[in-house]
């Protein structure tokens, strides 16, 4: 069965990776409630090919 619910898991990508044009990704899967968060989440996670915290945006 489905969960019930207000909470929807998100990918997150990495912001900075994707504009200097490097191959390969940095995402991360989290959840969110969208209830209280309508907008799109947008935190400082570790980027292992770029070996520093970055800014990574929700997508889709």
């Amino acid at each position: 069965m489905a969960k019930k619910g207000n909470r929807v898991q998100v990918i997150l990508e990495c912001t900075e990776h994707k504009q200097s044009g490097m191959p390969g990704t940095s995402r991360y899967i989290t959840t969110k409630n969208r209830k209280n968060t309508t907008e799109r989440l947008e935190l400082k996670k570790f980027n292992p090919i770029l070996k520093k915290m970055t800014v990574h945006k929700e997508i889709k």
